[in-house]
């Protein structure tokens, strides 16, 4: 006989959260692998010893943490489903009887202790150490690139730089950004400033990255183990090319430090695989698996590249394939090359001229770093090249993830620094997912519930 299900409610129930959790859960296993308790330690100073409790910083950090882990952005979403999600009551230790936090709660910490402690920052760095510790993350072979994230902004929001000084009479992210720009006093321009700037979010870039419309937005960009898959650095920039190289040179550095030595090798691609970020790998004997940025150009062009010209340093000059002197025509500090320049009597009659050069005489520009560019020219064919560029794809594999299960395809906070802290948190989720997933599968079963 067919049976009917009859909804009725009963007046009390015996009911345990803990009962209800399986014991292969992600937040299980993050609660029970993850040691958040140093929040607590790291906020002290920005309490008081008197006055009335606040709100748990360690519960508000569980909860925001879940809203990364399961691609909420919104903060007054993320409390609507926490009222209903058993295994997210569980692991913020928040009972049926007792009340949860307001969504303004979280606002005003990010953008007061939360921030002025670096608190996302730091539970990053703790979840890399820790890779490090337990031996997920080796180390030694990386990979960095970068992905152009949409700002909260529109194009529409940009006024031309003259006229900063009137909207910031009464616009106050405007008036703010210039008192901090004013306060830091730079040397030059920001690389990424631009002719017009959004009284919405004065950091964002007009710009655009995969032949996608240009829009407003940063790059959020990773440095990861290729062993692991593992993100053990991020930084967020303006969307520009120059401002890749400059991060990943931070990332690197930023993670010798934490480990104590250099990566064997970094891969990348072509837009990292200018002379300046190559002598600054060859420097410190970290090999380049990157193709240089002339390599589309050299590989399509019928002519002579400068591999074919030999230096001569006694003379500081160059023969050609012919055996024509090239001397020396001084530098362009712009384009940061060496110039050295044939003749029109020697160049002219030459037989290999329509080799060499479409012009009257043979012009040659060697890169200030050239020596750094073509160590990296002589790894293209070899096969660990090939394999490190097959390893550079997990970054891609992240930034899809980043989009698509994090939800951070657009961010929701303006300003750079509060958008480093965006990416700081989306980057210790992805970490976090892989880490517990290690220790359980040395520990345990290797099957993990979301």
């Amino acid at each position: 006989m067919m049976g009917r299900h009859t909804r009725s409610e009963s007046l009390f129930y015996y009911f345990r959260l803990e009962d209800q959790v399986p014991e292969n859960h992600l937040l299980r296993l993050i609660d029970k692998h993850i040691d958040f308790g140093f929040v607590r330690e790291h906020l002290k100073d920005s309490y008081s010893d008197t006055g009335r409790p606040s709100i748990d910083p360690e519960l508000l950090l569980r909860i925001v943490l879940i809203g990364y882990l399961y691609g909420i952005s919104s903060e007054r979403r993320l409390i609507e489903e926490l009222r209903m999600h058993l295994a997210w009551r569980w692991f913020t230790g928040l009972g049926f009887d007792q009340e949860i936090p307001h969504h303004s709660t979280f606002s005003k910490n990010r953008h007061g202790r939360f921030h002025e402690s670096k608190l996302f920052e730091h539970l990053f760095e703790r979840l890399v150490a820790q890779c490090l510790e337990v031996g997920l993350v080796r180390g030694d072979k990386l990979s960095v690139d970068g992905t152009f994230v949409e700002a909260s902004a529109s194009k529409e929001s940009r006024i031309p730089r003259e006229q900063l000084a009137e909207a910031a009479q009464v616009n106050r992210t405007v008036r703010e950004w210039l008192t901090e720009l004013e306060a830091q006093n730079p040397v030059e321009e920001p690389t990424h400033s631009q002719d017009k700037v959004s009284t919405t979010d004065p950091d964002s870039t007009y710009a655009t990255k995969g032949g996608t419309p240009a829009r407003m937005g940063y790059y959020n960009n990773y440095l990861v183990d290729n062993h692991s898959c593992i993100i053990v650095g991020v930084q967020a920039t303006g969307a520009r090319l120059s401002e890749e190289s400059r991060a990943a040179e931070e990332m690197i550095a930023r993670f010798t430090q934490w480990q104590g030595k250099n990566p064997q090798s970094i891969a990348a691609d072509a837009s990292y695989g200018n002379g300046e970020l190559l002598q600054w790998l060859m420097d410190r004997q970290i090999t380049p698996y990157m193709p240089t940025r002339d390599a589309v150009a050299r590989t399509r062009s019928p002519l002579f590249g400068p591999e074919r010209f030999t230096y001569q340093p006694e003379s500081n000059s160059y023969l050609c394939p012919a055996g024509q002197q090239l001397n020396y025509g001084g530098r362009n500090d712009r384009n940061r090359a060496f110039a050295y320049i044939g003749t029109r009597p020697k160049c002219g009659p030459c037989p290999l001229k329509s080799q060499c050069t479409k012009g009257a005489f043979r012009f040659l520009a060697i890169h200030m770093n050239e020596a750094a560019r073509q160590r990296a020219r002589d790894l293209w064919n070899t096969p660990e090249f090939e394999q490190a560029q097959r390893q550079r794809k997990k970054v891609e594999a992240l930034f899809a993830e980043l989009k698509g299960r994090i939800g951070l395809h657009r961010l929701r906070l303006r300003r750079l620094k509060f958008v480093q802290e965006q990416f700081f948190l989306a980057a210790t989720a992805q970490n976090i997912k892989r880490l517990v997933r290690f220790l359980s599968t040395s520990t345990g079963p290797a099957t993990v519930t979301a």
